[in-house]
């Protein structure tokens, strides 16, 4: 009977509206690698979907009190894993990121050090006895994340890196951040933020450079937010129908089913099209605001919108780079990019949020 009630008790909204998404990104991925190199993602990511849900699954069945108590050792692996994936790791794209699996696929261990970071914040913040944090607690905390997003940066990737930055904010914001400490940080950022300059690969220079201006090497850096804006334009209202997509299909979209495939799926289904999946998107954030608010106790609440922050994060990046409002970064679109390791990840976290959900119905 318990475990009849837990099925039952699970967000099936939640599952269902990630699951659209999921399709929505499959039928995308078809779209975009016909006749390619890449004719066969399209059902591997189906393989990742169902991989993701079984993952999804066991994450619900751990309590995550028990998660959270295993902490220490779950960053412990994450950073291992992190140091010697420079030192084995498959180099795709001019970074170390992967860890070959065999078979042709691949682990990222920092898609799953994401999961890490939330827990890691969740157990910090919601072990503290006062309602206001201390200077202190916001350096050791920003140490813990911080050594992890170094790593990450070092691969290199940016990208992933700014990832673990919302959970970080949006935790040190619901736990009580003082006004003083926040105006310290945000003072010290502008300070230190133009000399950051100096520490990024020529590319990622390069990158910036051309999202100020595309227009300065339109062959070259500027060549994928170009082509990106053409094929959000050229989808009008309602798009030029799956597999129609002139931009996709003669490929002058780049990486149409990974960092650009919202741009083309803007081309093949419109301006409608990306209304309804920006509604998807809203609805499953807000489904899991809605399990935060309803959380047993703190570290749930910290959890569930340490998952919302980091989904939203994704979503404005990636949607802001193929509109040309924020510079390429190789952020995906969660559920809908190409990609395995990204797939299980988000699955495993929206777990977690179904865990805190179930644990409001133990006795």
């Amino acid at each position: 009977m318990a475990g009849y009630r837990s099925i039952r008790n699970l967000d099936w909204v939640m599952i269902l509206l990630a699951m659209v998404i999921c399709g929505l990104g499959i039928l995308q991925i078809y779209s975009a690698t016909m006749d390619t190199a890449w004719k066969t993602a399209w059902w591997k990511e189906v393989i990742f979907l169902f991989a993701g849900l079984f993952a999804m699954w066991v994450m619900t069945r751990v309590d995550y009190h028990t998660l959270l108590g295993q902490v220490p050792i779950l960053y412990g692996l994450s950073l291992t894993l992190l140091v010697i994936t420079p030192l084995i790791g498959r180099l795709v794209w001019g970074s170390k990121r992967w860890i070959p699996l065999g078979l042709g696929f691949k682990f990222q261990p920092s898609e799953f050090t994401k999961l890490v970071i939330v827990l890691l914040v969740a157990r910090y913040l919601a072990e503290l006895k006062s309602s206001r944090l201390e200077g202190r607690d916001l350096l050791r905390l920003g140490v813990l994340v911080g050594i992890p997003f170094a790593l990450v940066v070092a691969q290199p990737d940016l990208g992933t890196s700014l990832t673990y930055v919302p959970v970080l904010v949006i935790g040190v914001f619901l736990g009580g951040i003082r006004w003083q400490h926040a105006a310290l940080i945000l003072g010290l950022a502008a300070v230190l933020l133009p000399a950051g300059w100096f520490l990024l690969k020529d590319y990622q220079r390069a990158r910036l450079e051309t999202f100020i201006d595309p227009m300065k090497d339109p062959t070259g850096k500027g060549y994928q937010v170009i082509q990106s804006k053409i094929a959000v334009g050229a989808g009008g209202i309602w798009g030029r129908g799956v597999t129609q997509g002139s931009q996709t299909q003669l490929r002058f979209l780049p990486v149409a089913h990974t960092d650009f495939l919202i741009s083309a799926f803007a081309e093949e289904h419109g301006f409608v099209g990306i209304l309804v999946v920006l509604g998807l998107y809203f609805l499953l954030m807000m489904q899991i605001v809605q399990n935060a608010q309803t959380a047993p106790d703190r570290a749930g609440m910290f959890i569930c919108m340490g998952v919302c922050s980091l989904l939203l994060f994704h979503l404005l990046v990636n949607v802001g780079m193929a509109v040309g409002r924020m510079p390429v970064t190789g952020i995906p679109l969660p559920l809908m990019s190409y990609g395995g390791s990204s797939m299980l990840s988000v699955f495993m976290m929206l777990g977690l949020v179904n865990n805190v959900r179930l644990r409001r119905f133990v006795a």
